[in-house]
């Protein structure tokens, strides 16, 4: 009786050993990635397991290993969409090698150290810091434990840290262009710069290419790189004589648009052309149609998976930095 009310015993791997007819370390190597097992035991392996119920504890192996499989991915913003693209490519890109993505929100004023503790007590493999999120305190506290970091999107150039960039050169190079070809002669471009390091590249690279094609380009700043304010800040944006707009990203362009279109019909186009930047899935909706800069999550989370995999192979190589490619999808705003 009093056996009964512990309840169930907790199957183990000697359990699934017994069952699959194999010793326990054929178990362990059937159930860890790249290990030399035969298919033959190691579908007899899996089938014990899941007539028995066994699932491996990634945890507790990591007290073992002194490493989990375990990625920690640093991020903030979330209330961009493009943030939970990115993350998702990201999850996508870690699982697909074996490895399991742990979420830790943060932001820029939160506790750096808080987070730190997070990552060390589950013995993460690496970390991915996003932008908008704190790195210089994280990349020194994990670096110190042989913790291998990916920054994306950041200007912090720290030894040993490589980092994936958005090609915002390109960027600037491509909404400049289209807008001056499209007859835009007063163009600008709205960005918070002080807060993000890709949201300043993209303006300088924008204000540059202007300048290069014989236009001088007005600099609209914001706090943030978000809806509201870019809402805010298209206020008057018409009646200044701007007629080109670049927005440092799609979720600040889709608050322009929205006021910009207050009292206008449905089918009409804004009154000044608009360009953002990310490509959004709500960018191709129809109360929007925004033409954009497309940086692709997918191929960005592969560069940063890579990177993170042969850092932690070879933890001394010099720190590297991998530039995301950028297109120019063409739709309604200009």
């Amino acid at each position: 009786m009093a056996d009964r009310d512990k309840g169930p015993r907790k199957v183990t791997s000697f359990d699934v050993a017994r069952v699959a007819g194999v010793s326990r370390a054929a178990v362990s190597r059937a159930f860890t990635p790249d290990a030399s097992v035969s298919p033959k035991t190691r579908e007899k392996v899996y089938q014990a397991a899941k007539e028995l119920g066994y699932r491996v504890n990634y945890l507790a192996r990591s007290l073992t290993n002194k490493r989990s499989d375990l990625v920690g991915l640093v991020a903030a913003g979330f209330d961009n969409p493009f943030r939970t693209l990115q993350i998702e490519y990201l999850s996508r890109a870690l699982l697909a090698r074996n490895f399991r993505p742990i979420l830790l929100p943060t932001s820029q004023e939160a506790d750096t150290s808080t987070v730190i503790g997070q990552l060390l007590h589950y013995a993460v493999s690496g970390v991915i810091v996003t932008s908008d999120a704190p790195p210089t305190e994280i990349c020194e506290q994990c670096a110190a434990e042989g913790v291998p970091i990916v920054l994306i999107n950041k200007g912090n150039d720290i030894p040993l840290v490589d980092r994936i960039i958005s090609d915002d050169s390109m960027a600037g190079h491509l909404a400049a262009s289209h807008l001056i070809d499209n007859g835009v002669r007063k163009p600008a471009v709205m960005a918070a710069p002080a807060r993000s390091y890709t949201a300043r590249r993209r303006s300088e690279a924008f204000i540059a290419h202007c300048k290069q094609l014989g236009v001088e380009a007005q600099f609209l700043q914001v706090r943030i790189n978000d809806y509201r304010s870019g809402y805010d800040a298209a206020t008057g944006l018409a009646a200044s004589g701007v007629d080109g707009l670049f927005c440092a990203n799609d979720y600040m362009a889709c608050g322009v648009i929205d006021r910009l279109m207050q009292g206008r019909g449905r089918d009409e186009a804004p009154p000044l052309r608009i360009i953002g930047h990310d490509d959004i899935p709500q960018a191709a909706w129809t109360a929007y149609d925004l033409t954009t800069i497309r940086q692709p999550c997918d191929i960005q989370a592969e560069q940063t998976v890579d990177l993170l995999i042969s850092r932690m192979a070879e933890p001394e190589l010099t720190a590297r930095v991998e530039f995301t490619p950028v297109t120019l999808i063409t739709r309604r705003t200009a």
